[in-house]
């Protein structure tokens, strides 16, 4: 759901076209979901890749997922440095990487379901997630590799098996948040910059 300008536009032209020929071979049965589901899949190569970081906090465990090199759990704290996690999205959809900022491995979920950490090197597609904003405001992350899989942890943090996980469960569910010192102030009021019509004068009537 981070879209760049870029994005926008290709999907505005994508969607504008596949309406334009539609209305010319007259075709009734376009199925519009079917063609943001495949952009959506698709890398995309014109926008800068975009790398957030921000802490993971689990709805279950009450604490924060942690990449401690190939172990990975839900029990940092607010701050923790293994807590801080570098979040790369390239493609036109919500597909991200989860790396962890200070082993510099990534969240991956393998063949058996089982979360583990791979290294950076590594661009396995077991790494990759797709990111879903769920009506309770909550984030889950489902594997983009094995479909209806997700990143779960139980009320102690330990990692629940793809195969155990629904959207519905409360294991599955995470809340961005901001590492301590890096929130964003909100506090401060926006100024408007504006231009008189005295000021337009001068500068028209001044040397050039």
């Amino acid at each position: 759901y981070f879209f760049t300008n870029w994005r926008a536009r290709l999907f505005c032209f994508h969607t504008a076209e596949l309406f334009f020929l539609g209305q010319v071979l007259g075709v009734d049965g376009v199925n519009f979901s079917v063609h943001v589901e495949n952009q959506t899949q698709v890398r995309d190569t014109m926008s800068r890749r975009h790398h957030r970081v921000y802490q993971l906090y689990s709805r279950t465990s009450g604490k924060h997922v942690q990449v401690l090199g190939r172990r990975i759990s839900a029990r940092g704290e607010d701050g923790d440095k293994y807590a801080q996690l570098v979040v790369e999205a390239d493609t036109f959809g919500s597909q991200v990487r989860i790396r962890g900022k200070e082993t510099n491995f990534y969240l991956c979920m393998n063949r058996r379901g089982k979360l583990v950490g791979k290294k950076a090197s590594n661009r396995s597609a077991d790494c990759v997630f797709v990111e879903k904003v769920l009506e309770n405001h909550y984030t889950a992350l489902m594997s983009a590799r094995y479909t209806g899989w997700y990143v779960g942890f139980t009320k102690r943090g330990r990692p629940r098996r793809g195969p155990h996980t629904l959207p519905n469960q409360q294991d599955v569910h995470f809340m961005k948040r901001f590492p301590p010192g890096e929130q964003p102030d909100l506090t401060t009021p926006f100024r408007f910059t504006t231009i008189s019509k005295r000021g337009k004068r001068v500068r028209a009537t001044g040397p050039r």
